[in-house]
């Protein structure tokens, strides 16, 4: 059993998953753009910003997007908002000139998915996830996310990775409260919500924060729920989360891809095939619901 007065949060307790913006063709980023919105979400709210993650749509950006996108953040922000990239790939040598790469161009941490595809076993996950944390001196942030990788990060394998210094953090997509409960009892990893609609009882659990993707749009609304709950007023704090409701469920549980669903109320630039721009029908509740989220 681990001292649980603290909660760690190595990289705050705000972190928005950021889009990438690109120009109008989509052929090549927006940098202008991206810093642009990093300087905003920051200054609305933010602790930390996540780059090249799934909102950021980074099976469709290349290796040379992917450092030039964290330079011109680090640029936009400064050196004192925490940088997490996101390097995760299938292929563990790959991932590793990734994390090196993230590193040199500035970032603070690594959100590292497990291999996908081949469906590896728990020790191969656990050795790569090893390899990835020695190839660089920052800190890791693993991410659970079977529903896109078909592979979990098993609480008992998170347990034997958190002995490791730089394996600091989990962005949890698990859907697997016990499991998190359990690893919390058993480690000093901190844990962010990677899905909305549990930010707030993850939270209350022992967690660290969020990675959001609502918060490219409405990132003060979303910080409010945490701020309220830290300032003991959990009525409050359960108010304001049921407010955002509408909006996350447009957003996050409506079908279309968290990029999709965030590029349609930004002014980001076109989404990369396959995915396509929501239909006007989509586009259209999705405003609604920001309207009345942000006139309240």
């Amino acid at each position: 059993m681990i001292d649980d007065t603290t909660t760690p949060r190595p990289f705050g307790r705000a972190l928005c998953a950021m889009v990438t913006p690109f120009t109008p063709t989509g052929a090549s980023l927006d940098l202008d753009r991206a810093a642009e919105l990093a300087a905003d979400l920051v200054a609305r709210g933010c602790d930390g910003l996540v780059l090249n993650g799934t909102t950021g749509e980074s099976p469709t950006t290349s290796d040379a997007e992917k450092r030039e996108l964290i330079g011109a953040v680090r640029a936009a922000v400064g050196p004192s908002v925490p940088l997490v990239a996101g390097v995760g790939t299938a292929d563990t040598a790959h991932t590793v000139e990734l994390a090196r790469q993230a590193e040199a161009a500035g970032a603070d941490g690594l959100l590292v998915v497990p291999p996908y595809y081949s469906r590896p076993p728990q020790a191969a996950v656990e050795a790569y996830f090893r390899r990835v944390a020695d190839a660089t001196g920052l800190p890791v942030m693993m991410y659970d996310i079977p529903g896109r990788t078909a592979t979990r990060i098993e609480p008992d394998t998170m347990a034997r990775l958190a002995e490791h210094p730089r394996i600091v953090a989990v962005k949890d997509c698990a859907y697997d409260v016990l499991g998190t409960t359990k690893v919390l009892a058993r480690t000093a990893l901190a844990f962010y919500s990677g899905c909305e609609e549990l930010n707030l009882p993850l939270y209350a659990l022992g967690g660290a924060g969020y990675v959001s993707t609502v918060a490219n749009v409405a990132p003060a609304e979303v910080r409010a729920v945490l701020d309220a709950f830290d300032a003991g007023d959990t009525a409050e704090a359960a108010r304001l989360n049921r407010r955002l409701l509408p909006l996350t469920e447009r957003m996050m549980a409506s079908g279309l891809p968290g990029a999709v669903t965030a590029k349609a109320l930004l002014a980001a630039g076109p989404l990369r095939e396959p995915l396509q721009p929501a239909g006007r029908e989509a586009a259209d509740g999705l405003r609604r619901a920001y309207e009345e989220l942000v006139s309240r």
